[in-house]
């Protein structure tokens, strides 16, 4: 198995960074919007505000600890961070998470109010999860049927492992 843990330092959002994972939304007067497609296999986009809190994961020396990931094969969703600093780590949609250089492939990027992302379909993720101790709210547009299309794979009995993330 792999090791019990792996530390990673969150990088800035950025339109090259990203671009495995995604893309980041532009302004309609800019020549790169609509060059990404969203996509719904279930015609059933849905647009909500979520949550997430520092006490849905676990810390360890001031660090945010990823245990596991999540994707969603029917339909693309996009995230904008609303009120707080927070992190999400990603893999390629490719990932199986099945040898540790799949492990290799993670990265994880500081969100700061009003960053917003797209994710590829099947792209892997965690979070945002908040940097402090105030929840981080998040506009949400995605599958409404996310929960019927929600694969999670879990690291630890997967590969042995988790994510320490530091910004």
């Amino acid at each position: 198995m792999g090791e019990a843990k792996r530390r990673l330092s969150a990088e800035r959002l950025s339109p090259d960074a990203w671009a495995p994972f995604g893309w980041l939304p532009v302004a309609d007067t800019d020549p790169r919007d609509s060059t990404f497609t969203y996509e719904f296999a279930w015609s059933d986009a849905h647009v909500n505000v979520i949550s997430h809190t520092a006490e849905e994961i676990a810390h360890a020396d001031g660090a945010l600890v990823c245990d596991r990931f999540y994707r969603h094969d029917t339909h693309t969703q996009t995230l904008l961070a609303l009120d707080v600093e927070s992190i999400v780590a990603v893999a390629p949609a490719a990932v199986e998470f099945v040898s540790p250089a799949d492990l290799d492939t993670v990265r994880a990027f500081v969100l700061a109010p009003l960053d917003g992302f797209a994710l590829f379909r099947g792209t892997w993720h965690w979070g945002p999860f908040p940097v402090g101790d105030a929840p981080v709210h998040l506009w949400n547009l995605q599958g409404k049927r996310y929960a019927e299309d929600n694969i999670c794979a879990e690291l630890e009995p997967l590969l042995g492992t988790t994510f320490e993330i530091s910004r």
